[in-house]
C-alpha cells in the first residue's frame, strides 16, 4: 500500500482504548481497487461457497436464525442488485484471496506494535467484507474476535453494547457460544435500546469492537461496504476457554463467576479446559 491506513491520530487513539473500550477512528481505503463492487463480485465467486453468506435485509433487530428465510438470488446477483434487492452479505475469511490477504496482513501489521504488548501475538487473522442494501439491517448478535470494520461506501450506525454485561447476553449464553451450541445472535428485549452506543460510520471511518461486545446495524440510504479486520488473541483465547470450563462446572450445580475482565488472564479455568478437552471430556 502507497500510504499508512491508520495515520498517527487513529493509532494514538487505539493504543488509548485497546482493547476494552469502543472508539470510532479514521482509514485511508476509501477507493480502494479491492474494496469496489466489481472486484467483490469477481471475490464473491472465486471463495467457497460456505465463505458466503446472505441474507434478507429487511430483519428485526432481534431474529431467531432459523426465522431468517433464505435468499434466492445467486452470489453475483446479489452483489450486482445490492441496491434494489433488500440484502446484506458478508464475504468470510478473504485472505483465502492472495490480494486480500495481502490487504488484511498489512493492515493489521499497522497494530500490532500496539497489539501484542497488551494481548499477545496476532492469532487467526481473518477480514471480512460486508456489501449492504439501503436500510438493510444486522441483527444483535456478538462476535469472538478483536475486530475493526471500516467503511468505505456509504453511511451505517452500529449501535454497541458493554462487553460481558449479562443484562444483554446471558452467561449461559457465552458458554454454549464457545461449545459451538448457540449463534452469534442473541435475543434482543426493547429496553436494552437506552443503553447503547449508536456510532455512525460514514466512508473514512472505522470503529474497534472489543471482543464479543454485543452490536446491532442499520444501514444508511446507500449501498454500504465496509472492511472488518480480525484477530485473536491469547488473551481472548483464555477467556473463551474460561466460559467453556464454566459451562462443565455448571453441569455439577455450580454457580460459576463470570471470567474476569482484561486485564485478568483467566489462565486457571483456560489450562484446565484444555486439559478436559485433550482427554475427550467437554461437550
Amino acid at each position: 500500500m502507497s500510504e499508512p491506513v491508520f495515520g498517527k491520530d487513529a493509532l494514538d487513539e487505539f493504543a488509548r482504548i485497546y482493547p476494552a473500550q469502543v472508539t470510532k477512528l479514521r482509514h485511508s481505503l476509501i477507493g480502494h481497487s479491492l474494496l469496489d463492487l466489481d472486484a467483490i463480485v469477481q471475490l464473491a465467486t472465486a471463495l467457497p461457497t460456505d465463505s458466503v453468506e446472505y441474507n434478507p435485509g429487511n430483519l428485526p433487530v432481534g431474529v431467531d436464525p432459523k426465522d431468517i428465510p433464505t435468499s434466492q438470488l445467486s452470489i453475483a446477483e446479489t452483489v450486482e442488485s445490492i441496491e434494489n434487492n433488500g440484502s446484506w452479505m458478508v464475504l468470510k475469511r478473504i485472505e483465502q484471496h492472495p490480494a486480500y490477504a495481502a490487504l488484511l496482513h498489512d493492515t493489521l501489521g499497522e497494530l500490532a506494535h500496539i497489539v501484542e504488548p497488551a494481548t499477545g501475538g496476532m492469532e487467526t487473522c481473518e477480514g471480512f467484507i460486508f456489501i449492504s442494501s439501503p436500510n438493510s439491517v444486522t441483527p444483535f448478535h456478538f462476535d469472538p474476535e478483536h475486530n475493526i470494520l471500516l467503511q468505505t461506501r456509504g453511511l451505517k450506525t452500529m449501535t454497541v453494547f458493554p462487553s460481558g454485561d449479562e443484562e444483554f447476553v446471558r452467561d449461559e449464553a457465552h458458554e454454549l457460544f464457545h461449545l459451538g451450541k448457540h449463534h452469534r445472535n442473541h435475543a434482543w428485549r426493547d429496553e436494552f435500546a437506552d443503553h447503547g452506543n449508536a456510532v455512525e460510520l460514514r466512508p473514512g471511518d472505522a470503529i474497534y469492537v472489543p471482543v464479543k461486545a454485543p452490536h446491532w446495524v442499520k444501514n444508511g440510504p446507500e449501498v454500504s461496504v465496509s472492511l472488518s479486520i480480525t484477530w485473536r488473541s491469547s488473551w481472548s483465547y483464555a477467556e473463551a476457554d474460561a466460559r467453556a470450563f464454566n459451562h462443565i462446572l455448571r453441569r455439577f450445580g455450580l454457580k460459576p463467576r463470570s471470567p474476569a475482565p482484561f486485564p485478568s488472564r483467566n489462565l486457571a479455568k483456560s489450562v484446565a479446559f484444555r486439559l478436559i478437552r485433550k482427554v475427550g471430556l467437554a461437550r
